[in-house]
This record gives structure tokens, C-alpha cells and sequence, in this order.
């Protein structure tokens, strides 16, 4: 069964930049998917990044582009999110998830920023951006 452990996350100030880190374990990851997610108070789950291992291929919000970076480091089993320019609507707990295997990425299009489709989760970590 595949885990995954958020890290990396805590209070900075607006302008700021903070790297996550999502380490996971349990299966062969090629064959897998991996997205950051993330849930401000009173609002939806959505879909921040995404990584298909496989390709290396990226994938992220609209909103995103530009100011956030995925990443990962095949040796040590774990996909980065690097947040530069933080402002304060990015506070929220976030998420890293596996895409199910059932799926491919390439075919869902802008769907995959849906929770639905992702079938295992980290904890979550806390992210505050004071302005």
C-alpha cells in the first residue's frame, strides 16, 4: 500500500518562498502519479501540481503557474513542491496524493485537479501566509 508524508510546511510571510516535500513509499512509483493538493478553511480541496513519474511530465492549477514548481528526486522517493512569491490566499493545509492507477493523467485533461480521482493521501501539512 502506498504512504505518503507531507513535510516542510509552517508560518513565513507574504513574498516569501517554502518547499514541501511529499515522501512516498510502498510500490514501484514509475507507474504512479503524484499531486499536491490543498484546502483552505471553508472552501473545496483543489488541485495545486501534479507529477507523472513515468514521463516526468507536469501538470498544474492555472492560478499556479509560474509561482509554484513541482519536482522530484528519484533517490530519495520524494516529489517537492517549491511555493515562491506566497501571498496570503495561499494558506491552507496541503495535501500530496496518488493519482489511482486506474487512470492516466493525460486523459483526464483539467479534471485532474478533482479529489475524486486520487485514492491516497498524506496527512496534510499547514501552511500560513501572513501578509
Amino acid at each position: 500500500q502506498l504512504q505518503l508524508v507531507e513535510s516542510g510546511a509552517g508560518p513565513v510571510q507574504s513574498g516569501e518562498s517554502l518547499r514541501l516535500s511529499c515522501a512516498v513509499s510502498g510500490a514501484a512509483l514509475y507507474y504512479y502519479t503524484i499531486g499536491w493538493f490543498r484546502q483552505a478553511p471553508g472552501k473545496e480541496r483543489e488541485g495545486v501540481s501534479c507529477i507523472r513519474l513515468g514521463d516526468d511530465s507536469t501538470y498544474y492549477a492555472d492560478s499556479m503557474k509560474g509561482r509554484f514548481t513541482i519536482s522530484r528526486d528519484s533517490a530519495n522517493n520524494t516529489v517537492y513542491l517549491q511555493m515562491n512569491s506566497l501571498k496570503p490566499e495561499d494558506t491552507a493545509v496541503y495535501y500530496c496524493a496518488s493519482l489511482s492507477t486506474l487512470l492516466d493523467i493525460k486523459n483526464l485533461g483539467s479534471r485532474w485537479g478533482s479529489p475524486v480521482y486520487w485514492d491516497y493521501w498524506g496527512q496534510g501539512t499547514q501552511v500560513t501566509v501572513s501578509s
